[in-house]
C-alpha cells in the first residue's frame, strides 16, 4: 500500500506540473531547454563512461562477494579502525562523481556493510579526489585547497561515525538479521582471482571516467583563438568561461555554436595526455575482465551478475536522469549571478546557502572549480566557497533521490543534514580565519 501511495503521489505531481506549467513564459521555456541540454551533456559525457561501469561493479559486488566477507570488514561489528579507514580512502582510489559512486554504495550496503562505513564511503568517493583538491589549490588558492583536503577526510570519518551512532538501534537489528542468514557457499575461485577481477573493473571505471580539465584553446572559423574552460557541451553548442589577461577565468558564461568552431585544442599536461588515451587503457582493462569472465566464471554466475546489474540500473538510472533534468530546469530559472548575490561575505546565512546549493546541484568531477571561481569573482566569500566545495561533490539532487531509494527518508535526511551543517560550520570558521 505504501509503495502504491508513493507512485500515486508521483503521478499526481507530474500531472500538476504538466497542467499548470506556464509554457508561454520565455524564462520557463528557456529553463526547459536548459534541462534537456544538461541531460544531453550527462548522457554524452557521464552515462556510458561513469554510471554503466559502476552498475556492473555493483552487480558484481552483490553477486561475487560473500556477505560474510563484507560483514567482517565493513559490517556494524567489524573492526572500526579498518572499516572506516578503507571507506574513507575510497575517493583517492575511485575519483568519481557522486552519481558514479551510488551503485557501489547500494551494492555494499545491501550486502551487509554497516551504515557508518557505507556512509563514509558514500561521502569520500567523490569528495576525496586528489586531482580536484590539487586544482582547487592551484586555481582557488592554497588555503582553500588545503582546507578542502583536510575537511573532506575529516567529514568522511565524522559523517560515517555520526550515522552509525544515530541509527545504532536499527543497525543492530539489521546486523542481527544478517547473522541469522545461512552461510553462503564458498567461492570456487581463489581470492587472488576475485581480487584481480574487481581491480580490473575498478581500473576500467577510473580510466573511462578519467579527469578532463576542460582547459582548451578554441579556434573559430574566422581564425579567432579563445583560451577558455568548457563548462558544458552538447552536440550543437558548448558553454565556456574565457580566460582573461590576468590568467583567471572571467565571470561570464558564453555559449558557442559548434558550427562556428573550426577546432578545439586541449591544453597539454600529464592529465590530458592520459585523457587522450583513456579509452585504450579502459579497453585493455575491459578485455582483461572479459578474459577472466570466460576462464573463471560459470554461466549461472554470469546470469546472476547480469540480473543484479539490471536490477541496479532499473533502480538508479531513472532517478539519476530525473534528478539531472530537474537540476538543469532549476538552474535555468535561477541565474548564477543571483546565487553569487546570496553567498557574499561570511555570514551564517551565506554559508548555509552555499552548502544547500552544493547539496542540490550536480557537479561532475572538476566542474565545481570553475563554477566556484566564477562565483568568487562575482562576490562569493571564501567561507561559502569552501562550504560549497565540501558539500557539492558528495551530494546532488540525483544522488539524494538514489540514496533515499536505498536507505529511506530518515537516513537520507540525516546524511544530507550532517553534510550541510558541517559544511556550513567549517566554511564559516574558515571565512573568519582568512578574513
Amino acid at each position: 500500500m505504501k509503495k502504491e501511495l508513493k507512485v500515486f503521489a508521483a503521478l499526481v505531481a507530474v500531472f500538476l506540473v504538466a497542467y499548470f506549467l506556464p509554457l508561454g513564459n520565455e524564462k520557463v521555456s528557456s529553463a526547459i531547454l536548459e534541462a534537456f541540454r544538461l541531460l544531453q551533456w550527462y548522457a554524452i559525457h557521464h552515462t556510458l563512461a561513469c554510471v554503466v561501469p559502476a552498475m556492473f561493479i555493483a552487480g558484481a559486488i552483490s553477486t561475487f562477494l560473500s556477505q560474510a566477507s563484507v560483514m567482517r570488514y565493513l559490517g556494524p561489528r567489524s573492526n572500526r579502525l579498518m572499516a572506516y579507514s578503507v571507506a574513507s580512502v575510497a575517493g583517492v582510489v575511485l575519483a568519481v562523481c557522486s552519481c558514479s559512486v551510488l551503485p557501489m554504495f547500494a551494492g555494499i550496503y545491501r550486502l551487509g556493510a554497516g551504515l557508518g562505513p557505507a556512509s563514509a564511503f558514500l561521502y569520500s568517493g567523490p569528495a576525496i579526489n586528489v586531482m580536484a583538491i590539487f586544482l582547487s589549490a592551484r586555481v582557488l588558492g592554497l588555503d582553500l585547497g588545503a582546507a578542502r583536503a583536510i575537511g573532506a577526510v575529516v567529514f568522511a570519518l565524522a559523517i560515517g561515525l555520526a550515522m552509525a551512532f544515530i541509527f545504532r538501534g536499527s543497525e543492530k537489528k539489521r546486523a542481527d538479521a544478517a547473522m541469522q542468514m545461512p552461510e553462503p557457499p564458498h567461492s570456487q575461485r581463489a581470492l587472488w582471482k576475485t581480487s584481480l577481477f574487481f581491480l580490473s573493473m575498478i581500473l576500467f571505471l577510473v580510466f573511462s571516467d578519467w579527469f578532463n580539465t576542460n582547459d582548451v584553446t578554441i579556434i573559430m572559423n574566422d581564425g579567432t583563438a579563445i583560451k577558455a574552460n568548457i563548462r558544458y557541451s552538447t552536440r550543437d553548442a558548448i558553454d565556456i568561461q574565457s580566460y582573461q589577461s590576468d590568467g583567471h577565468l572571467g565571470p561570464e558564461v558564453r555559449r558557442l555554436d559548434r558550427a562556428r568552431i573550426a577546432r578545439i585544442e586541449r591544453e597539454p599536461g600529464f592529465v590530458m595526455t592520459v585523457h587522450a588515451v583513456k579509452w585504450y587503457l579502459a579497453g585493455g582493462m575491459g578485455l582483461a575482465v572479459l578474459v577472466m569472465v570466460w576462464r573463471w566464471f560459470g554461466r549461472d554466475e554470469i546470469r546472476q551478475w547480469m540480473r543484479a546489474t539490471w536490477d541496479f540500473a532499473l533502480m538508479i538510472v531513472p532517478l539519476l536522469f530525473g534528478g539531472v533534468f530537474i537540476t538543469g530546469f532549476v538552474g535555468g530559472l535561477i541565474p548564477e549571478t543571483y546565487v553569487a548575490g546570496l553567498v557574499g561575505g561570511n555570514s551564517i546565512v551565506s554559508n548555509v546557502v552555499a552548502s544547500l546549493v552544493g547539496m542540490v546541484w550536480y557537479f561532475a568531477t572538476l566542474t565545481e572549480i570553475p563554477i566556484v571561481e566564477m562565483l568568487s569573482r562575482l562576490g562569493m566569500g571564501r567561507g561559502p566557497a569552501l562550504a560549497l566545495l565540501l558539500a557539492g561533490p558528495a551530494l546532488s539532487l540525483p544522488s539524494i533521490l538514489v540514496i533515499y531509494k536505498v536507505v529511506g527518508f530518515r537516513k537520507t535526511f540525516m546524511f544530507c543534514l550532517l553534510a550541510v551543517a558541517m559544511s556550513t560550520l567549517v566554511g564559516w570558521l574558515f571565512g573568519m580565519l582568512v578574513s
